[in-house]
């Protein structure tokens, strides 16, 4: 068995796809894994992808020209999942969909469909839930900032839609699991950035209107519930407990 490595990222990713394609030494002889990623296996040659622009570009295009558009997207959404056999698993849907084309994503009988179809599904229903659940705060300068922990690298997603909505605003999304962000300038494009330090976020102080509007934002959420028709379990339903660290209303 030969397993290339590869790194965590969509450029990453298809490099090695195309590495382990070009092998020649066979579908079934060869694995693809993200670098410094789990145990090292016994019996096993271990090959570093070297990540180069061009790599990239032939593979996309080639799903594109192959699989359709809608199969390129699903790939690039599976390649923001967490889940550390992701590498392996769009390997092994893009032997299928360079050979069946755009109906692939319709045949989840096949293993292979079904796991890039579910990785795709959980990072994109995390997303749609994200932004519903964003709190953003008025920081120094004006701008707005929104703080958020996914369990997938998300944010590129969150990001067309408020710069749709926020587009003349200054604004910045957070992902503080992987101490990167999102920052949008008025009327500009989107930049994804890894902030230097981890004292940014603190030079950003709130100001004093944002702190009254989120003790009054606090307020109206104490007294508009019901107490005798509290529901804890459908609270957790609608509300996991894992975005409340995030939302104003719990803090």
């Amino acid at each position: 068995m030969v397993i290339f490595t590869c790194e965590d990222s969509l450029e990453g990713i298809l490099c090695g796809v195309y590495d382990a394609w070009m092998s020649r030494l066979g579908h079934a002889n060869v694995r693809l894994e993200l670098r410094d990623r789990g145990n090292i296996r016994m019996f096993a040659e271990y090959r570093q992808s070297q990540e180069e622009e061009w790599k990239t570009e032939k593979v996309a295009a080639a799903i594109r020209r192959k699989a359709g558009q809608e199969v390129y997207e699903r790939v690039f959404r599976a390649c923001l999942s967490r889940e550390e056999e992701k590498a392996d698993r769009i390997y092994r849907f893009l032997i299928y969909a360079l050979n069946l084309g755009p109906s692939v994503v319709d045949m989840l009988h096949i293993p292979a469909v079904y796991e890039l179809f579910r990785m795709d599904r959980s990072v994109a229903n995390e997303a749609m839930h994200l932004i519903e659940f964003i709190r953003f705060s008025r920081v120094r300068g004006g701008a707005w900032l929104g703080v958020v922990g996914p369990k997938n690298d998300v944010i590129v997603l969150m990001a067309p839609h408020f710069a749709d909505r926020m587009n003349a605003e200054n604004w910045i999304i957070y992902d503080e699991i992987r101490k990167k962000a999102v920052v949008h300038p008025a009327g500009g494009e989107c930049a994804l950035v890894w902030p230097p330090d981890e004292g940014w976020r603190e030079r950003l102080e709130k100001s004093d209107d944002q702190e009254e509007f989120e003790r009054l934002w606090k307020t109206f959420h104490e007294h508009i519930a019901i107490r005798e028709r509290t529901n804890r379990r459908c609270q957790m339903t609608h509300l996991p407990l894992r975005f409340r660290p995030y939302m104003t209303e719990f803090q």
